[in-house]
């Protein structure tokens, strides 16, 4: 058992590198890089070189290559040197207007420093000429630029974005030298908003690594993080697991006291969450002092509701619990019942569900939902939230139990043939006996190997019952994606889905074996467990 799941976890991190390079490899090479600024407002207000470089400085941002500006390299050359006033250098401000001269430029040594110091580093040295008018005069949009671009390899690509998958929070993440080495530190503390023990940083980027409060699953971290990269063109850079993670409803005001003020008779109204704040190492204002006791100042807010990813689970478990009570019973029920009027009814249905697109059928239910059962059709639209579940769940549940009612059917029928049914018979079981002790088992053999990926499958969402209802899920996230060009997410859900696709496989696995004895997964050969 060990070395089957040694050998099936490794093959499946290989598998998964695998699908992700070829993904990286489609989007970022194969796809002309121009399209992330089809709905882009301010690329469109950009004209000549500054279009170019704000086009230079989103390929960075988005992964494609790695870009330095002349200007930042003078930058970062005289300040070293004259520090924080170096602007004002005569120096500083004759090697910046020396690139708008494009007969002269290439004679400067900072110039020189540059070319040389990136050519050595394997970038592509452009000069981006100022373009002008007939009497000299620079056109809108027309300095001149002077950049250093590198491509970037899809494999080191591909391993930066393994080499931060997981960051692990620690005292030293913050770079101020306001806080010494005392004052940084892990540790366990009383937390004042939940009256229960917390794990607390000083140094860390969260002050609240390890907390607990009344949200399910009521303990949360900050401590370990998973990155599933950045979305620039959807959610205009939120990481993503943000997106998917963070609660979609209102604002939740509640009487709460400011760190500053506990201990005091001061409250206030406010939906900050005060388990989420952040390290400024900006300028802290007069309110923020009054307000807190150290420079976890930056916060995040508290709302109702449920995230996408939580939305979706819950809608995709409740289908699944559903189907798998209600499709695999009347699958017993039409193959014992084999050609009469049930099994025919049972059939009738199954073909429906199958033939008619999912669309079709989803509006349809819609419709009879709303107008017999006066439930709410759109989701942002209902006054009692449990009941906008309601539809999107019955539309997804509808489909599955169809399929569960054909498999069913089929394998009971094909094991109700076997001899050791036949023998059973001789031996004087009673047909109940034979039923429910040996056909349903044997017959349900094929279908529990997919029961983990029915529910992991959850976590996905659904494309197109979530887009109908208007359901605020994860089902759309790709689709979304495509249209926008928003690589982050396309990789991101690229690892999630295989992820998930792999998990399921070895659960399933795992499942099986624990549910028929015939099956081993140890190397012992010609045997059961």
């Amino acid at each position: 058992m060990k070395k089957y799941l040694l050998k099936r976890i490794l093959f499946s991190i290989f598998s998964l590198l695998v699908v992700v390079m070829v993904v990286m490899l489609l989007v970022y090479s194969l796809i002309e890089r121009t399209v992330i600024f089809q709905s882009d407002d301010v690329w469109n207000k950009k004209s000549g070189n500054d279009r170019a470089i704000y086009e230079y400085t989103m390929y960075q941002k988005y992964g494609y290559v790695t870009y330095v500006n002349y200007s930042s390299f003078l930058m970062n050359k005289y300040s070293a040197k004259y520090g924080d006033e170096y602007s004002k250098e005569k120096d500083y401000t004759t090697d910046m207007k020396i690139i708008q001269k494009k007969d002269k430029y290439l004679e400067n040594e900072s110039v020189k420093e540059f070319i040389e110091e990136y050519s050595s580093k394997g970038y592509e040295i452009k000069y981006l000429e100022p373009e002008t008018f007939k009497s000299g005069r620079v056109k809108p949009g027309g300095t001149g630029y002077l950049i250093a671009v590198h491509e970037k390899n899809p494999l080191l690509r591909l391993l930066d974005y393994g080499k931060n998958f997981f960051t692990v929070e620690t005292k030293h993440d913050v770079d101020d030298p306001e806080l010494t080495e005392d004052q940084r530190y892990i540790r366990f503390e009383k937390d004042p908003y939940s009256n229960l023990f917390a794990v607390v940083g000083s140094g860390t980027t969260h002050k609240y690594l390890l907390y607990f409060d009344h949200r399910f699953p009521f303990i949360h971290q900050n401590f370990i993080h998973l990155n599933l990269g950045t979305s620039f063109t959807t959610y205009r850079g939120q990481e993503i697991t943000t997106v998917i993670t963070t609660p979609t409803g209102d604002l939740k005001p509640m009487r709460q006291q400011f760190p500053a003020k506990l201990g005091t008779d001061q409250y206030e109204n406010t939906a900050i969450d005060f388990h989420t704040v952040r390290y400024n190492s900006g300028v802290i204002s007069e309110m923020e002092e009054s307000q807190f006791t150290d420079k976890y100042t930056v916060y995040s807010y508290k709302r109702g509701g449920l995230s996408m990813l939580e939305n979706s689970f819950v809608i995709g478990l409740a289908a699944v619990v559903i189907a798998y009570l209600i499709g695999l019973p009347l699958g017993i029920l039409m193959a014992r019942r084999k050609d009469k009027l049930g099994d025919k009814i049972g059939n009738l249905y199954i073909i429906f569900i199958m033939a008619v697109p999912a669309l079709a059928y989803i509006f349809m239910f819609a419709a009879l939902g709303t107008s017999l059962f006066k439930l709410p059709y759109k989701f942002a639209n209902a006054q009692v939230k449990i009941l906008a579940y309601v539809l999107p769940t019955v539309s997804l549940a509808l489909r599955d139990i169809g399929g569960l009612m054909k498999w069913m059917r089929r394998y009971m029928i094909d094991q109700m043939n076997s001899d050791y049914v036949k023998f059973a018979r001789a031996e004087g079981l009673s047909e109940q006996e034979i039923y429910s002790i040996h056909i349903s088992r044997n017959a349900m053999i094929p279908l529990v190997h997919g029961i983990p990926g029915s529910i992991l499958g959850c976590l996905t969402g659904a494309i197109i019952t979530e887009r109908v209802y208007g359901v605020p899920g994860v089902g759309n996230l790709l689709t979304t994606a495509l249209n926008m060009h928003d690589n982050g997410i396309i990789v991101a859900c690229t690892v999630f889905y295989t992820t998930l696709s792999i998990v399921s496989l070895i659960l399933g696995d795992l499942l099986l074996a624990k549910y028929d004895p015939r099956i081993s997964l140890s190397s012992e050969r010609g045997g059961g467990r």
